[in-house]
């Protein structure tokens, strides 16, 4: 899609100001780089890095999590897939990375590429270590044999999450493992996160995915908005 095309669609979009808000002495350097990183300049275009097509959930659209969950139901949906994996004995949790660095590598390194593009040297190298960011929770997913087999790293940033890293083993892919992550992410949201004014879900941006994960994000719930980052 060329820059006058991207232009056209982004002109409509509704728009959005999300705040950084609620950090702390303890996580606020880790606010304040990704604070910092939305509101680069794009290398491409004229915009700010975050701000066009900003894909995202907004939690208030929906009265409750069964009712977000009936919005994404249907054949072939995000909510079937939920099912399937269930129905297969995948279960979620929150993890610590450390405690499955075989796990991990052994995921990041399931496929050579990823939306059509070669995974990057950081994900095909085996650490050692992983940061445990302030502001970052860790996410996985598990097969009937508690074996790890998809994770996710998600930051909290006073009124939305970011979906930061999210990976799951080829293998398992086709049994929606991906889609029951986000899916049980969204009901942590409703369930422990609006209520202390958490209001939204990100995932990166609609405008530069391919159309595999555009129609993935979509599948979610997932629309495409303009935003404006405020600080505090």
């Amino acid at each position: 899609m060329d820059k006058l095309e991207v232009l056209k669609q982004l002109r409509n979009l509704p728009k959005k100001v999300i705040h950084f808000s609620n950090f702390s002495d303890n996580n606020i350097a880790t606010y304040k780089r990704v604070y910092q990183l939305f509101n680069k300049r794009h290398r491409t275009i004229i915009f700010k890095n975050k701000t066009q097509g900003v894909a995202l959930i907004d939690l208030q659209k929906h009265e409750n999590f069964d009712a977000y969950v009936s919005s994404i139901n249907g054949k072939n949906s995000a909510a079937y897939y939920r099912r399937k994996a269930i129905k297969n004995g995948y279960t979620f949790k929150e993890i610590d990375k450390n405690d499955y660095l075989d796990e991990i590598f052994e995921i990041n390194t399931s496929a050579k590429e990823r939306q059509g593009q070669e995974m990057s040297e950081k994900y095909r190298i085996k650490q050692k270590q992983y940061l445990i960011e302030p502001a970052f929770k860790y996410f996985g997913i598990f097969d009937k044999d508690q074996k790890l087999v998809a994770y996710s790293d998600i930051g909290f940033f006073g009124e939305f999450s970011l979906i930061a890293v999210l990976l799951g083993h080829k293998q398992h892919l086709n049994n929606g493992v991906m889609y029951f992550m986000l899916i049980e992410l969204t009901q942590l949201m409703y369930t422990d996160y609006l209520s202390e004014g958490y209001q939204y879900i990100m995932y990166d941006t609609f405008f530069g995915a391919t159309e595999g994960l555009q129609k993935f994000k979509t599948k979610l719930g997932f629309e495409p908005y303009k935003v404006k980052w405020k600080w505090g």
